[in-house]
């Protein structure tokens, strides 16, 4: 009989252990399903440590966007990370900012669809912020480093919301002009160098519009080696800069608005074929198409183009 209560004791401990499991199990999941009953803005307003985002948004005007149906994904500066903006700017705070200077910028933290931690690829996304021609902003998403725009970490992801998701953000993004598209891209550091010692630099990070052909430093190596030079350092800056200007023309010229036939660049004139994909001057291929930025578009190609100067 001892040995009968024993086992029973020993059962409805058990029990008594696997339904303390069980309920806090379920109240974990009561806890993120609360958290989905929320909508993007909702979840914000809730988290203190998006409290200046909040007060953005409702500067801006841009409450009942983030409300609404989307999806979206949004990329969240945390408080510090606008504090460092502040820094930077040499601001006090969003009372600083105008609601035309803010509105962009918060755009391009937001994505129009939802984008999960685990669907995020190394590519660029197009958030809602505009540049020329109402075209939407691309930012740089850096999915093994959990970097956007090679400055911006990701610290925390998949906060869920009825109408979305956020990832948390340690800085804030600035939409990008065609500079810092090359800036923000490791691929572009000899093309950086060159637009540096030609002093092109500023004129680039001009009104524009401008539409950059931009050689990576594959391509650039590779063009060295064609004029048996080691580098940048190499060439004068009286070299270099109708070679970068033949990069460049005058617009916002996407992918889709090319047509075959000569181009007039900032230096001379390209031929375009766009019978398959986009080639320039028969043997220089666009590897990637419209990344846009804030005073133009920026498209990817293998090869350096070198044309007579003027």
């Amino acid at each position: 009989m001892m040995k009968t209560r024993k086992i029973l004791f020993t059962i409805f401990a058990v029990l008594g252990i696997v339904s303390t499991f069980a309920l806090t199990s379920c109240e974990s999941d009561d806890d993120n399903k609360m958290e989905d009953q929320k909508n993007i803005v909702e979840v914000a307003v809730a988290n203190p440590n998006f409290s200046i985002l909040v007060s953005a948004l409702q500067k801006t005007e841009l409450v009942s966007v983030l409300e609404g149906q989307g999806p979206f994904t949004v990329f969240a500066p945390t408080n510090a990370a606008f504090n460092q903006l502040f820094s930077d700017l040499g601001i006090d705070g969003i009372n600083d900012l105008t609601k035309e200077q803010l509105t962009p910028i918060l755009l391009y933290h937001v994505v129009g669809s939802k984008v999960k931690s685990t669907d995020l690829t190394n590519r660029y996304v197009t958030t809602l912020s505009t540049g020329p021609s109402n075209k939407n902003v691309s930012l740089k998403v850096d999915a093994t480093n959990l970097k956007l725009n090679g400055s911006s970490g990701i610290t925390s992801a998949d906060i869920g919301a009825t109408n979305g998701v956020i990832h948390v953000i340690d800085r804030v993004l600035l939409p990008p002009t065609v500079v810092d598209i090359a800036l923000s891209n490791p691929n572009f550091s000899i093309l950086v160098s060159a637009l540096v010692k030609a002093e092109l630099v500023e004129t680039l990070k001009g009104n524009g519009p401008f539409t950059v052909f931009a050689p990576t430093d594959d391509a650039f190596n590779a063009l060295f080696a064609a004029l048996e030079v080691s580098g940048i350092a190499d060439l004068s800056k009286e070299a270099l800069t109708p070679i970068l200007l033949d990069h460049v023309v005058s617009g916002n010229v996407q992918s889709t608005d090319l047509t075959s036939g000569s181009v007039k660049t900032l230096n001379n004139t390209i031929n375009i074929n766009v019978s398959s994909g986009v080639k320039i001057n028969t043997d220089i291929y666009v590897t990637l198409a419209d990344v846009q930025g804030t005073n133009g578009v920026v498209h990817v190609i293998d090869k350096v183009i070198v044309t007579a100067t003027k």
